[in-house]
């Protein structure tokens, strides 16, 4: 009898899985259950889904190559409800997305959900959104159109509406084992005393006290967020059905949430801990078993050192692709401060990393900008790293003396004098501040900052993500304040609704959502046109002479190519040491070394004739 798709690749992982599986859990017959689920998921997926495992199975690299382009979008948002996206196709046609990222849709509580990162159900869709069929029948007609759907999967934690949560607060013991509940604080206290907070201003402190239970319930993010126990063993086969059941349903990258937390043991920091190595590398291996068409795309906001782990290695890999958090900050420091330093060594730190690694390029997302720069490099650079925090978000709120900036602070710690930035890439860049100012050539110079980061992002090794409304420039979104729902959190600012009557404008090149998306149109079709730009091509930066400019080169796809690019508002003359006749994408003009001028806040393709 021919071996099935399913028992073949489960073949190939089983003594892996079994192994790992033992080390957490201890020889059980639950092992046994977990296969007979996978099986059944496997057997229930469609015709579809399986002709796709093949031909992912194929092509692994299939997400790596130079059309890859991302956009990551609020549902609601963006068209109100899943059947308003289904309409929009033509628009992300118009952009060549290829993945489409749907920021957390899943039943979530009314009010209190931090942006749906508040599962209350895990195979509902949220009834405000659409329903589990809409988001099926949108997987399909994205398909369809060379587009896969990425959902956010929230690891860690549930919110307090979730079923076992509701159960556990009715007293039954099997549930509150799938949280970490204590009859007294004499625990918690001391977990405290090794575990960071993660939001010490909003929600101080790790635990709260749930009055229906009489117990304290350990919560990392926010107080109607409950952290889920992976210790126990029905935890982690609930939530690994739970993510079979989605790939089903036709999704096909999910966004692993804040991945370093799901494990926690006293008297550790509860991060990063090896454990959580071994959860992400089963989850991984019961994916490519029962449905190899989906990849993992992780939620690490570490330090850099601290990343790169989460791909695991080569030939055990855990996540296909990460988010590359620190590159995003480098690049908004480097415009507050006109110098690429930082920026440099950390595109030298990511280089040095293997070619099969992947990641996410961004500008903005639907997070904050965290400054977590490495201290010992702002340091070495003869800057204090507290004073250079709070230079920086005082410089993006527009409170520094010649900040081109507009945006919020977020979960200010006045202790600490901790504080993170909030606001649309727009608005950051300076078109807001230009255009309340009307001055046209502060808009022309913001205009062109706003596109130089984006060019920046997409000629690097991974996959360019554009956040929804940074195609038109949307600006900040300044009416969250009048929201009492909204109002204590700042990320609101740019999280509005996209502007459809802005977005009509698109091509016309004398407005500003003109020239920033046909701007952006222009580098997403060199960028697919061109090998050179996919993952794993090789790319080392170039010396310039001047701390204002980056400059950088990627071989391969049978390419060779110089990028550079000017952090600053003043023409900048470089010298690159380059071999051979060049000529710039954008442009055309030719280049054959010698001296090689910049416009403020230009980008350069070079491509080697």
């Amino acid at each position: 009898m021919k071996q099935s798709h399913f028992e073949r690749r489960l073949a190939a992982c089983y003594d892996e899985l079994k192994w790992l599986y033992t080390e957490l859990y201890g020889d059980t017959p639950c092992f046994q259950a977990l296969l007979d689920s996978m099986r059944s998921f496997a057997e229930a997926r469609r015709p579809a889904l399986q002709a796709l495992d093949l031909e992912r199975e194929a092509d692994p690299g299939w997400y790596r190559r130079s059309d890859m382009l991302g956009m990551m979008l609020y549902t609601e948002q963006f068209a109100g409800r899943l059947s308003g996206i289904e309409e929009r196709i033509p628009y992300l046609k118009e952009l060549r997305v290829r993945y489409l990222h749907l920021m957390p849709l899943l039943k979530m509580p009314e009010e209190e959900n931090d942006g749906g990162y508040a599962v209350s159900d895990f195979r509902q869709v949220d009834g405000r959104i659409g329903t589990m069929e809409e988001l099926s029948r949108l997987a399909d007609v994205c398909r369809a159109e060379g587009m896969s759907i990425c959902l956010d999967f929230i690891v860690n934690h549930t919110s307090d509406e979730h079923e076992w949560a509701v159960r556990a607060k009715k007293g039954e013991p099997a549930y509150q084992a799938r949280y970490l509940c204590f009859d007294t604080y004499d625990i918690p206290a001391e977990y405290e005393k090794t575990v960071p907070q993660v939001f010490p201003n909003t929600a101080p402190g790790n635990f709260i006290f749930c009055k229906e239970m009489g117990k304290y319930v350990l919560s990392s993010f926010n107080p109607y967020q409950w952290d889920i126990n992976y210790k126990n063993p029905a935890v982690f086969h609930e939530m690994a059905e739970n993510l079979l059941y989605l790939a089903n349903v036709g999704i096909e990258i999910f966004r692993i949430d804040a991945v370093p937390y799901l494990w926690k043991e006293l008297g550790t920091s509860c991060r990063n801990l090896p454990q959580v190595h071994t959860v992400m590398r089963m989850l991984r291996m019961i994916a490519k078993a029962v449905c190899p068409a989906v990849v993992f795309k992780g939620e690490v906001v570490m330090a850099p050192r601290e990343v790169a782990p989460y791909f695991g290695p080569v030939d055990k890999p855990e996540c296909d692709i990460l988010y590359n958090v620190t590159t995003m900050v480098c690049i908004w420091n480097s415009l507050a401060t006109r110098d690429v330093t930082l920026l440099k060594w950390q595109m030298e730190t990511m280089d040095a990393l293997p070619p099969e690694f992947t990641f996410v390029n961004y500008v903005r997302c639907h997070d904050d900008i965290g400054w977590g720069l490495e201290e010992r490099s702002v340091e070495y650079l003869g800057a204090d790293p507290l004073e250079h925090k709070k230079f920086l978000y005082h410089f993006y709120t527009g409170d520094y003396p010649g900040s081109f900036a507009r945006g919020e602070l977020y979960n200010y710690d006045p202790v600490t004098q901790d504080a993170r930035s909030c606001g649309t890439c727009a608005s950051l860049c300076g078109v807001e501040a230009a255009l309340e100012a009307g001055d046209e050539g502060l808009l022309e110079t913001a205009i062109r900052r706003h596109l130089m980061i984006h060019a920046y992002i997409a000629s690097l090794s991974g996959i360019p993500v554009i956040y929804s409304g940074d195609e038109i420039a949307q600006l900040n979104d300044w009416q969250y304040r009048e929201d009492p729902v909204k109002a204590m959190d700042s990320r609101f600012i740019h999280r509005g609704k996209l502007d459809w009557a802005r977005a009509a404008g698109r091509h016309d090149r004398s407005s500003v959502q003109g020239r920033v998306f046909t701007g952006l149109q222009e580098i997403i079709r060199l960028r697919a046109e061109n090998p050179v730009f996919s993952a794993g091509a090789r790319e080392h930066t170039l010396e310039t002479g001047d701390r204002a400019v980056l400059a950088f080169q990627r071989e391969g796809g049978g390419q060779v190519l110089a990028a550079a690019y000017n952090f600053c508002e003043q023409p900048r003359r470089i010298s690159l040491a380059l071999e051979g006749d060049y000529r710039d994408l954008f442009t055309g003009q030719a280049y054959c070394g010698g001296a090689l001028e910049l416009a403020p806040y230009q980008a350069l393709w070079l491509l080697r004739s």
